[in-house]
């Protein structure tokens, strides 16, 4: 993605089954769990770069001893701050005699991470501050173990406003923070309520006070709590957490919109936000990863055991997030892999089309790194075509009896599609955060150019993008230093369709009025005098937000309706098109369609940001608040 934008969240999740004792004897530390966490968190750490969070428990610690712990960092290095600091103070502990690697009950017991439950959290903040305070995992502490709940996910939640209502109408005085604190609390509420029933269960079956603990323990059933509590979230979501009585969970959205995967074997289980970093940490087949089915909850009892759950009603109609196949999610997963060859294939006829079909006088590429397993699937598409025509031309000159050493040359040396690197992102340079006065400069020096590739004049250059959102780095570096090697054409081609509506599932994407593709089909309206149409749109969008029943209907659809999609992205290209390159070079932004989108990620039906077909009332609620926002020139999250 040429722009970048905040996204999704990493969790990470280890329950180890034996004792410290077994994987020292098997693997040579007794922190091996503790150490493949880090791993897991590094293995995703594309997910996160604004904080990270570390969790800990310890089973079956005696009355009066702490059995959970947790750290979090804002750093820039925030996983070598923690693991490392951690580390040092495991070293100081051996130094001081304190532990010992022969004893690791030692180690259980005066090192906070020597516990069997291990959680972590990649932080990539979408809104609000920044602080250590709103790093995961959230954790809400009591006296009664039971009522102990440490939680961290992958999610944003649309009704924030709407649960923090409802605690309030309780009776409790919840911190208006952020959709994590709203979790937390109403998860927590149900965790309390579930509790002090048992704890009267127990009193009225004569269970001594002693003893009341572990029989409560024993009978808290965490997917009716997740039943209860999560009734009224709205949002796509992926939690992991764990619980004083010894439990840890794992659960997901109903609609599937946040991924979500784990292992289980006789020595853990483990969950994280992808596959491939699970395959590799713990050395694993792919078979050996499961998906978390959408609207269940994993949960692995005190005593080991794994149970999959569901705590939702209504599944079946999965709507997994198509940006996590695109864009964010790691491209060795091989179906990912597989999916964004796909796309990038997909889009070979319409840039044959825009380049003359010439492949002798083309040079093909792509930006950013990104997009470059698209790429690869593009060019493979692209020597099939030439194959083909190759093929055809010898059979037709050898009927003919035309077949010579100079056809042969022409058409089988000298006329394959010719690849190579052209853009370099030689600098990791997250402008998204960087104020919009000061973005224009900043932008302009994250690529450069591979100079002396194209012959200037002569050949068009296509470079391969996996999504374009707002065009911003398009406009300000990307054309205009792809420019200065003065091709006949210029053409980018996105992976993904247009993005003509916001995210509220966890893509930091709300500014309807950012949008590129929305922008262009302002500009269409404008063009034909049709300005009214806003007018009515903004009506409609209030009428909806007023109104007591959830709008389904997508009023902003209204503004796309009368162009083509090619007419869209011809105006897109006037727009981010650099005034340097007006007259000098032409230039061609195209676009992947919604029917291509489909078939290339056949799994993941994830696709309101390109349609506008939201999965759930919030979405509905979030694009007219845009659109709003927009037309009242108002900035700011629309949710």
């Amino acid at each position: 993605m040429s722009d970048e934008i905040g996204h999704y969240c990493g969790i990470a999740l280890i329950r180890l089954k034996k004792p410290l004792s077994y994987y020292a004897e098997k693997y040579g530390s007794p922190l091996w769990g503790f150490n493949r966490l880090f791993l897991l968190m590094e293995k995703q750490h594309n997910r996160g770069h604004d904080g990270a969070g570390i969790g800990s428990m310890k089973l079956n610690m005696p009355p009066g001893e702490a059995f959970m712990f947790r750290e979090r960092s804002t750093s820039s290095k925030a996983l070598s701050e923690i693991f490392g600091g951690q580390h040092a103070k495991f070293n100081n502990l051996l130094d001081a005699g304190t532990v010992s690697q022969d004893t690791p009950e030692t180690i259980k017991q005066h090192f906070d991470y020597g516990g069997e439950v291990l959680l972590g959290h990649l932080r990539y903040g979408t809104f609000g501050a920044y602080g250590a305070t709103t790093c995961h995992p959230y954790f809400r502490k009591s006296n009664w173990p039971g009522k102990n709940l440490m939680i961290a996910g992958n999610f944003n939640l649309t009704n924030v406003d709407e649960l923090n209502t409802k605690l309030v109408e309780r009776g409790q005085h919840p911190v208006f923070d952020t959709d994590t604190q709203a979790i937390l609390e109403e998860a927590g509420y149900h965790l309390d309520v579930q509790n002090d029933q048992l704890s009267s269960e127990a009193q009225s079956h004569g269970i001594a006070g002693s003893q009341q603990a572990q029989w409560i323990a024993d009978r808290i059933d965490l997917a009716n709590i997740f039943r209860q509590a999560a009734a009224h979230w709205d949002g796509g979501y992926s939690l992991i957490g764990i619980v004083g009585n010894g439990d840890a969970f794992a659960l997901r959205d109903p609609l599937g919109i946040r991924p979500a995967y784990y292992i289980d074997d006789e020595e853990l289980v483990a969950c994280a936000s992808e596959r491939a970093p699970l395959l590799t940490v713990f050395d694993k087949e792919i078979g050996d990863v499961k998906e978390i089915d959408p609207g269940h909850a994993l949960v692995i009892r005190a005593n080991g055991d794994v149970t999959n759950t569901p705590y939702a009603e209504n599944l079946g109609n999965k709507k997994s997030c198509s940006f996590e196949r695109i864009y964010f999610s790691r491209g060795n997963d091989p179906e990912i892999y597989k999916e964004r060859k796909a796309l990038g294939a997909m889009l070979v006829p319409q840039v044959l089309e825009s380049v003359g079909q010439d492949f002798s006088k083309s040079v093909f590429s792509y930006v950013p790194n990104t997009a470059e397993s698209a790429y690869y699937g593009f060019l493979e598409e692209l020597r099939i075509v030439r194959r083909a025509e190759v093929k055809q031309r010898l059979m037709e000159a050898y009927k003919k009896g035309e077949l010579n050493d100079d056809l042969i040359n022409d058409l089988v040396m000298d006329n394959w599609p010719k690849g190579e690197k052209i853009a370099n992102k030689d600098i990791k340079l997250r402008t998204f955060i960087s104020q919009e006065s000061g973005r224009a400069q900043l932008v302009s020096h994250v690529y450069d150019i591979t100079y002396g590739v194209v012959r200037e004049n002569e050949d068009a250059l296509v470079c391969i993008d996996d999504s374009i959102v707002r065009g911003t780095t398009l406009k300000q570096s990307i054309l205009k230093i792809l420019g200065r090697s003065r091709p006949r054409k210029l053409v980018i081609a996105s992976t993904a369709p247009q993005i003509r509506y916001p995210d509220c599932y966890g893509i930091d994407m709300s500014e309807l009025g950012k949008f590129v593709a929305f922008e262009a089909a302002i500009a269409l309206i404008y063009e034909r005098g049709e300005e009214s149409l806003l007018a009515e749109v903004a009506d409609r969008c209030r009428e909806a937000l007023s109104s007591s029943k959830p709008s389904l209907t997508n009023h902003v659809k209204r503004i796309y309706k009368n162009f083509q999609a090619t007419e869209i992205s011809a105006k897109i290209t006037e727009l981010v098109c650099p005034e340097c390159l007006k007259g000098v070079v032409e230039v061609d932004v195209i676009y992947q369609n919604i029917e291509n989108l489909h078939k290339a990620l056949p799994h993941h039906a994830g696709d309101w940001y390109f349609t506008g077909d939201y999965p759930t009332p919030g979405g509905y609620r979030v694009v007219h608040n845009a659109f709003l926002n927009f037309y009242q020139k108002r900035s700011g999250r629309s949710y």
